[in-house]
């Protein structure tokens, strides 16, 4: 591989040694350039009047101008990539990097440990691939902005469809590029919707309890990370917490279960949910797949779909990564495929309120 044909990289960090740690495990890839490194926003922005990388890393909380007020500047005026990699421990900054996702970056990752610490080789590898995979995305769209475009007028749905429904419970998967688009159908749904919403939501470590807070702040909808056991209510949104798969019993009530490794590496994943939700509840339930790479939930979302559930794929145009809804589409599963906004004035069609 030559030089030319290299992914190129910015990172943005206020610490020199975590600088110098991501730079070695990202230059440590054959396939993969550290051009540069900047100490705040303001300086990534001066690099970028004069070089184009092809992905930038950026952090959160930095003088000058933080992670956010980078991103939004980045996003106004250019189509690269941005990963956060972010401290998940400190509340603030999680809060403002699902902000910066609102803004236009695209994946969010723990910044990884240092040499010699246990879990150095996983998170460093998880960087690498992260970054091979996120250069690839061209155009990075801000959310903020697609909700002042004028949406064509929803197709495909029949007034009878609307009239026949009825939906007891949504089930809705996502990966990369998710939590945008989560965050903009849960705020134009009634917050008094008449069934319960259970999501799985792919996300790094340590960053799940930030997207509840961030979600219930920004969009007033319930949300809260579910118990096993619990008892599912109207108008609530429960997500799959780390490490536990998610289902439900006939009587309504939350099951989480540890994942077996031969059957998915994914926990949560979407895939299990689905199915839960086909075998539980039939044709009354709505499954929606969202933007993500692979293919997790577009198997078990045809299983909804041949149980007479309504099934709906995110867009291609709208999608971050058009993986997990792309599938769906493939494999038939998907009855629907519909913009965010498409969705979210679906559900309430064809849902009641209390």
């Amino acid at each position: 591989m030559t030089e030319k044909q290299k992914i190129k990289v910015l990172i943005v960090d206020d610490s020199p040694s975590v600088l110098d740690l991501i730079s070695y495990i990202l230059n440590s890839d054959p396939q993969i350039e550290v051009i540069g490194t900047a100490l705040t926003g303001k300086r990534a922005l001066e690099f970028l009047k004069n070089n184009k990388p092809d992905i930038i890393t950026m952090d959160m909380a930095m003088p000058e101008m933080d992670g956010l007020e980078a991103t939004q500047t980045i996003m106004e005026t250019n189509t690269i990539p941005i990963i956060i990699v972010s401290a998940s421990w400190s509340p603030s900054e999680v809060s403002d990097t699902y902000r910066a996702l609102e803004a236009g970056a695209i994946s969010i990752m723990e910044k990884p440990r240092g040499i010699g610490h246990p879990d150095h080789n996983k998170m460093a590898i998880e960087l690498i691939n992260a970054v091979k995979t996120m250069s690839e995305i061209k155009v990075v769209r801000r959310w903020a902005k697609r909700k002042m475009e004028k949406e064509e007028p929803l197709t495909g749905i029949s007034e009878k469809e609307y009239e026949k429904s009825d939906i007891r419970i949504i089930a809705i998967g996502a990966s990369t590029g998710g939590p945008p688009v989560i965050h903009d159908i849960l705020s134009q749904i009634p917050k008094n919707l008449s069934i319960p919403i259970l999501l799985v939501q792919h996300i790094a470590r340590g960053f799940l309890e930030g997207f509840k807070d961030w979600l219930v702040k920004s969009t007033g909808f319930p949300v809260s990370i579910a118990v096993d056991m619990e008892k599912i209510i109207p108008g609530h949104c429960y997500i799959a917490p780390n490490d536990y798969q998610m289902g439900v019993t006939a009587n309504g009530t939350i099951e989480l279960s540890n994942s077996d490794p031969a059957v998915t590496i994914l926990c949560p994943s979407v895939s299990f949910l689905f199915q839960s939700i086909a075998e539980t509840y039939g044709r009354n339930a709505i499954g929606i797949l969202l933007t993500g790479m692979g293919k997790d939930g577009a198997r078990e979302l045809k299983m909804m779909r041949d149980k007479g559930a309504i099934t709906i794929a995110q867009d291609e145009s709208s999608s971050v990564i058009y993986g997990m809804p792309g599938k769906a589409v493939e494999i038939g599963a998907a009855k629907y495929i519909l913009s965010p906004e498409q969705i979210a004035e679906t559900i309430i069609k064809l849902t009641k309120t209390v």
